[in-house]
């Protein structure tokens, strides 16, 4: 036979081409379609998060069309790689595709989805490499696969492409860009096999909570993780520990978590997993001092087991070829060690109190963790390791909890796509205060929480300015493991920063209710304002300056909202950052009050605003309903406490409220143990009549006569 021959029918062998009509893509939960492009392969992200999708909560979303022409979708087995292809409209955005620090819409941007340490760019290298991406026409894509994926997103141009750019000549005309328009999104998969799913809408916002309601519903804290948490420095004993709590006491500051550093292993990098006998000689009962004060312990962990660990021996037979730090590498996706960690973590921490776990260090950097080369016992390749190491130990050491009935909360260094359900929200070493905000909203897009620390400043100013983002985050954290830096490190803004505090403490009605309606209904609880409703505004490109060196090719930026977002259903957050005297913030469609005044901030439109050094700017929509504790607090409720409360009311509009509660702590909600009571007011001419309807008083742990504040006037 011919060598051209022979040449021919292998290629034939190698290459298939799927046109993915509608019919080709199975709809696997409403308003959910699925395709399968190639060969089975044996780990997927979702797989390593263990999502179980919440199909009732789906049913409830509006009935999506499924929303691409599937006749220009493609996807091609070439050479044992997927080639994938979205189409795009003009004008159309592109929000996801990662944990990224720096950009919103990620249309015209090359991103290698890979997890690793953040280095300072947005080019897919990040904690969270999630290859989900979210189209400002209401409709989202995941391409579940454990591997390194290139996305393309709007940059590549084909020679047949149906909407191709228009032909410019440089030499003389000056809308000419070295990056024409594309119309689609082509990924690269260097797999035989790949899972792709698609997200209806109708909006960006339905597309998004079908995308966490299929992962199984958004995380749900327990009270005690909405608090404060400081995480002490790395050699700290037991002693030291309670000190500081003491401090805290003395100084009228909320605490609710306790971060315990490297110190309490018997040896770090790698770890043994074993308490330190000269710094916590009776580690049951320090954690039952923390817990005798309402305080829990989280501890600080990376899972490379130290030779001098007495996991070593056991889970050696199950680990990877490499090391890192001199230490093996578990491979979780077998059985076997985990349920060697399993029994280990039960029987040395949870079964004595501990509450949660920092996963350190399964994130990056290439020049220590483990490398490409390395296998595992599993055939698991280091590449599709690198991709789920850190979902994988997220949804073993939250199952550890689940069998105690027992909700957690902690700190990872990676996540991907499935991550939603999951307890733990994401932190990292950089330290940009501007790029930390950016992080927050982005994550919104891609089913991750994300939490700017504070670890310190170089003066007051940037003290209290981080300190307030953190309050208006996920988890309000000061991470001290380095610098031993405490909330009152400048006393010149100690007031102002115990203030913010205090006021996230008050706002835990409202928080904890926007956490069940992630749960319950997929929105996530601190989102992106490009997500809230009736709002889209395009993002603008700028031309850079033509320079023969530096800019070449004339490349542009994008300028789009930036370092504001919703938390919750109403309430807007606008940080202000170190130098700034005042800012722009854009109000979406309707009439916005100042959180604190309650006066009319404005309607639809850009507006300047001078806080003051005192105040995160926030902004409040008309008949928004914010349920808040009455008084301040310095620990979140213990189980069973009934609070007082204050229902405050902005604006001229009626409104509702759908207020969320139950024990606090354990699972017991899955099992219908839980209230949701409708705050109302209503308008009659200049009065308001306020009232409030609860669904299930066992589980409702308000006071029944609240106190209403009708904030913009009007008469009860």
């Amino acid at each position: 036979m011919k060598k051209s021959v022979i040449l021919s029918f292998v290629l034939s062998l190698l290459l298939v081409s799927v046109k993915a009509q509608e019919t080709d893509w199975f709809e696997t939960a409403p308003g959910v379609w699925f395709l399968k492009v190639g060969a089975e392969q044996s780990i997927t992200l979702l797989g390593a998060a263990g999502i179980e999708p919440d199909l009732s909560a789906l049913a409830k979303l509006p009935d999506p069309k499924f929303p691409l022409d599937t006749n220009k979708i493609r996807a091609e087995v070439i050479d044992g790689k997927i080639y994938l292809r979205f189409p795009l409209e003009r004008n159309e955005e592109i929000y996801g595709l990662g944990l990224n620090f720096k950009t919103h819409n990620q249309r015209g941007r090359i991103l290698n989805l890979h997890v690793d340490h953040y280095g300072g760019k947005d080019n897919g290298r990040t904690h969270a490499p999630v290859p989900f991406y979210l189209s400002s026409r209401g409709y989202g894509v995941l391409i579940d696969a454990a591997r390194y994926l290139t996305v393309y997103a709007g940059t590549a141009i084909r020679v047949d492409a149906d909407d191709p750019p228009e032909l410019l000549d440089r030499n003389t005309d000056q809308d000419w860009k070295a990056q024409p328009y594309s119309d689609a999104v082509e990924v690269l998969v260097p797999a035989d096999g790949a899972e792709v799913y698609l997200f209806g809408g109708p909006t960006m916002l339905n597309a998004v909570q079908r995308y966490n309601l299929y992962n199984g519903g958004g995380t749900l804290p327990p009270k005690w993780g909405l608090g404060f948490t400081q995480r002490v420095p790395t050699l700290y004993s037991d002693r030291d520990i309670l000190n500081e709590v003491a401090e805290f006491e003395e100084h009228d500051f909320p605490l609710d978590f306790i971060g315990v550093e490297p110190g309490w292993h018997s040896m770090a990098y790698p770890c043994t997993f074993e308490w330190d006998k000269s710094r916590f000689p009776d580690p049951e009962g320090f954690l039952q001092s923390l817990e005798n004060k309402g305080i829990r312990a989280n501890l600080w962990m990376n899972p490379y087991i130290s030779p001098k660990g007495s996991l070593y021996e056991k889970v050696k037979p199950f680990s990877g070829t490499h090391t890192v730090w001199n230490g093996i590498v578990p491979d979780f996706t077998l059985k076997e060690p985990r349920e060697l960690f399993r029994d280990h973590f039960m029987e040395h921490h949870i079964g004595i109190g501990v509450s949660g776990y920092k996963i350190d260090e399964v994130d990056g950097f290439d020049h220590w963790i483990w490398p490409d080369v390395a296998s595992f016992p599993s055939g698991t390749s280091a590449e599709e390791m690198r991709q789920v190491y850190g979902l994988l130990f997220q949804k073993m050491s939250s199952d550890w909890f689940r069998e105690e009935n027992r909700r957690t909360y902690g700190l990872v260094r990676a996540s991907n796509a499935g991550a939603s359900n999951l307890p733990y929200v994401i932190y990292n070493d950089y330290y940009s205060h501007k790029d930390f905000i950016t992080a927050l909203i982005n994550s919104s897009f891609i089913g991750v929480l994300w939490t700017p620390e504070v670890r310190s400043s170089g003066h007051a100013e940037d003290w209290l300015r981080r300190m307030q983002s953190v309050c208006f985050s996920p988890m309000a954290m000061l991470n001290a493991w380095a610098d031993g830096t405490k909330p009152w490190t400048f006393p010149e803004v100690e007031a102002q920063v115990r203030e913010v505090a205090m006021l996230r403490m008050r706002l835990l009605p409202y928080i904890y209710s926007a956490f069940a309606a992630y749960h319950f209904e997929g929105v996530p609880p601190f989102r992106a304002m490009q997500l809230e409703e009736n709002l889209f505004a395009q993002s603008e490109t700028e031309e850079g300056k033509l320079d023969s060196s530096e800019n070449p090719y004339g490349s542009y930026s994008t300028k789009e909202i930036q370092y504001q977002y919703m938390m919750g259903e109403s309430i807007l957050v606008a940080p202000m950052f170190a130098g700034e005297l005042s800012r722009e913030v854009l109000l979406p469609p309707g009439k916005w009050y100042n959180f604190y005044t309650g006066q009319l901030a404005g309607e639809e439109e850009v507006i300047t605003v001078t806080p003051g050094l005192d105040k995160i700017p926030l902004f409040v929509k008309d008949g928004a309903i914010v349920p808040m504790l009455k008084e301040s607090r310095n620990r979140m409720p213990i189980q069973g406490e009934t609070l007082p409360l204050e229902i405050r009311h902005y604006g001229v509009k009626s409104g509702t409220f759908r207020l969320y509660d139950d024990d606090g702590v354990s699972f017991d909600y899955e099992q219908g143990d839980y209230s949701w009571t409708r705050l109302k007011v209503t308008r009659e001419g200049r009065s308001f009549i306020p009232d409030m309807e609860i669904s299930n008083e066992e589980f409702f742990h308000y006071t029944r006569d609240p106190e209403w504040v009708f904030m913009t006037g009007g008469e009860k």
